[in-house]
């Protein structure tokens, strides 16, 4: 798949060799989830956890005033509660937190406090709905049993939300109703029992991170000053620089600022490649003399490969 968009950069072998800021933001535009969760966790200071990272994304080349451009957007769901997996794993997790907080009543303390009914989706398409449903890991036999409950009814599941750290170990109630239309349309509704924090939201919340590379010539200041034109004009506040050389002096000056910090020489970069001598053997631009590839992450000179 990368060659494929890789061979929409150019069409004549001839063309001049992109510069290191061009690979690096190749590389970004064409980067898998793999790679996309690797900036986000692995920069100075990290941004997200890898396993509090879902769905994810990026954009690169975002406009956000006259002649200027971020390099990329990353936009990504950081996870905040997960569905239990079983019940014995349940109550092992209801013992070790009753255990750390002292409380004696078990699962009654756990579901003290009570949210207001929320909505998780208006009046959906029945597709949708269900979409909805799995990608919260319901199972196919509980989203029937949701989407088909009598009047009043509530489905019961347990969930976790993170603790300070990170870790998901809180436990709490969820109950889940679902209300139909003639129209065929569905609305989902929730509310939360839970013992002293409320969960901040039913899976998961969007966001969004200003990416700037940093050419080697370009000096501090103005690096700084474009990072922060960018995150007033976006309202974006999470920042990631990728530099290939940056003092320690500048790096930290950066993270006081609330700029991660990601070493660039841990990128895979697209090289030049021929596709007439590559051995990468399940390419189908391998052997092509007439192949409008010009750079490629996995290209492989024959005896090289594994």
């Amino acid at each position: 798949m990368n060659d494929f968009l890789l061979a929409s950069l150019a069409t004549d072998r001839s063309s001049d060799v992109l510069s290191w800021h061009d690979r690096i933001q190749i590389a970004l535009a064409i980067a898998d989830a793999d790679l996309l969760k690797s900036l986000l966790a692995n920069c100075t200071p990290p941004i997200a956890q890898p396993h509090r990272i879902g769905g994810i994304h990026s954009t690169i080349g975002i406009p956000v005033s006259s002649g200027v451009a971020a390099d990329g957007v990353i936009e990504f769901e950081e996870i905040h509660c997960v569905l239990a997996d079983s019940m014995p794993h349940l109550e092992q997790e209801v013992a070790s937190y009753s255990r750390r907080y002292g409380n004696q009543r078990g699962y009654l303390d756990l579901i003290r406090c009570e949210t207001e009914t929320r909505t998780l989706g208006q009046m959906m398409p029945l597709a949708q709905a269900i979409a909805t449903l799995t990608e919260a890991n319901f199972t196919t036999a509980q989203v029937e049993k949701i989407l088909n409950l009598p009047l009043d009814s509530w489905f019961k599941s347990w969930w976790y939300q993170a603790d300070a750290a990170g870790e998901f170990t809180i436990p709490f109630l969820r109950l889940l109703r679902s209300r139909h239309y003639a129209d065929g349309s569905i609305t989902l509704q929730y509310k939360d029992f839970f013992a002293h924090e409320q969960p901040p939201c039913f899976k998961g919340c969007r966001r969004q991170v200003i990416v700037e590379i940093l050419p080697e010539l370009r000096e501090f200041p103005m690096t700084l000053a474009k990072i922060n034109l960018e995150r007033q004009q976006t309202s974006i506040t999470s920042a990631l620089l990728i530099s290939d050389r940056i003092s320690d002096l500048a790096a930290r000056a950066l993270m006081s600022q609330g700029i991660s910090v990601y070493a660039a020489h841990e990128i895979a970069l697209p090289t030049q490649a021929d596709c007439c001598h590559c051995a990468t053997p399940d390419c189908p631009m391998r052997g092509n003399p007439n192949s409008p590839v010009l750079l490629c992450q996995r290209f492989c000179l024959e005896g090289l490969t594994d």
